[in-house]
């Protein structure tokens, strides 16, 4: 499989907040932010992998800002790191004032996806191109992330006995 870089998968997608999706204090539900979220992420993955692709995981999810009814949501999805059949992708959460044009940072999260062939089994996904200076530090910031996951996993498979120091 030839490589193909970040910038050819990548994607900006933008929602208007309307009342349906928001609290009685018209603040933005956290679900819609999720649900976007997973939408922009997976077009990155299928556009990377061209086949279907499942989430795996979304890593912690903060709300560092509320938005409100009005307010433009923008997420820019970017493909980070490749695996043999994962892939992590990094989406950015923006809230523009249509009145003022500010434009606010509210979250960030990174997603993992697998691509799966026609038989629904895992099927590898052409390897990353890193061609830019933001390319190589995603990625390199995304092995880290997945060092991690694979921590966090084998401390959860060998339960509370390994956690013990004795």
């Amino acid at each position: 499989m030839q490589p193909k870089s970040a910038k050819e998968s990548e994607v900006i997608m933008t929602h208007l907040v309307m009342p349906q999706d928001t609290n009685p204090a018209g603040n933005l539900h956290g679900g819609v932010i999720l649900r976007h979220v997973d939408t922009a992420g997976g077009v990155v993955a299928k556009r990377h992998s061209r086949s279907n692709t499942v989430t795996v995981s979304i890593d912690r999810m903060a709300f560092k800002e509320p938005v409100h009814i009005g307010e433009l949501l923008i997420f820019k999805a970017s493909l980070n790191h490749v695996g043999r059949t994962s892939m992590e992708i990094g989406v950015r959460v923006e809230a523009e004032n249509l009145r003022t044009g500010e434009v606010r940072h509210t979250n960030s999260a990174y997603l993992t996806y697998v691509s799966l062939d026609d038989n629904g089994r895992p099927s590898p996904v052409p390897p990353l191109l890193l061609d830019t200076e933001t390319a190589v530090r995603r990625h390199r910031e995304a092995e880290l992330r997945r060092e991690l996951r694979q921590q966090e996993r084998a401390l959860e498979e060998c339960g509370e006995p390994c956690m013990r120091k004795e």
